[in-house]
């Protein structure tokens, strides 16, 4: 198991898959680097993809910390470092992408192009209502109810819909995937602190955002705005999706980045 060792003695699993330019391909709340599926393999034709779980998370160690969105950004520029690149590409999906906010501003020489996949630049009260209703089913009702009810806000209804034994063994896992609660509320509680709003006009990498127009997590004008405050970004809208669009329209979603990602 590839596992890089942080500075404060904590492991991070890691994976690296394909050659060519390096692309780190970063999850959000849920951390687990599994997420993105077969975009991982499809993607390393063309690039050299790194995939991690986050701290606290999956095969990563189960850190009991305060987590900060700051502090998952360095667990993974300490991954970049290890692994000898200067630049990489950054696609931060939700989390992911709040982190890579915190490296394009914090670290610019390390990111070289930046995809921000269906994220935020400042909670505003949808955010921080939707993930106090979570954190309270977590608390309250545990990781099942946890998931189930994430799992409404996450994904398409057409996608529930045709889905809905998938996401039954999901819930039947929850303890598996979930088995410090504790650790997922400190997470949130960092996600909806995170605010670089007055700050992402420093971004100098060329950024894309993407989003898919039902997002009922980071809706639309969330992408909007980072497109607004971010010299020179522009953004793609899919028409549907949700939140996790990346498993719905993984082909344009691929299509689309790897374009930009191999410009000129």
């Amino acid at each position: 198991m590839p596992l890089l060792k942080l500075r404060d003695g904590a492991d991070l699993y890691y994976e690296t898959h394909g050659h060519g330019p390096p692309l780190l391909l970063v999850p959000g709340l849920g951390g687990d680097g599994r997420w993105w599926g077969e975009n991982v393999a499809k993607l390393a034709r063309q690039f050299t993809v790194v995939v991690h779980d986050h701290r606290g998370t999956g095969r990563s160690t189960l850190s009991r910390i305060p987590y900060s969105v700051a502090q998952m950004a360095d667990d993974a520029l300490q991954l970049i470092e290890a692994l000898g690149f200067d630049t990489v590409h950054w696609c931060g999906h939700s989390t992911g992408g709040a982190m890579g906010q915190v490296l394009a501003i914090e670290h610019p020489e390390r990111i070289d192009r930046l995809v921000l996949s269906a994220t935020w630049a400042k909670t505003d009260a949808f955010f921080r209502r939707l993930f106090e209703v979570r954190a309270q089913a977590l608390r309250e009702l545990g990781p099942a109810a946890y998931q189930r009810g994430s799992a409404l806000a996450l994904n398409s209804p057409f996608w529930i819909r045709d889905h809905d034994a998938d996401l039954a063994a999901l819930e039947a896992k929850a303890h598996e995937t979930i088995p410090v609660p504790e650790i997922v509320l400190s997470r949130i509680a960092a996600i909806v602190a995170h605010d670089q709003r007055d700050r992402l006009q420093k971004v100098k990498a060329p950024t894309l955002a993407i989003v898919a127009r039902d997002d009922m997590v980071t809706p639309l004008y969330f992408t909007e705005e980072l497109v607004r405050l971010i010299p020179n970004a522009r953004a793609y809208v899919l028409p549907d999706g949700g939140h996790f669009y990346p498993h719905v329209h993984g082909d344009e979603f691929r299509r689309v980045m790897t374009s930009f990602l191999l410009e000129s």
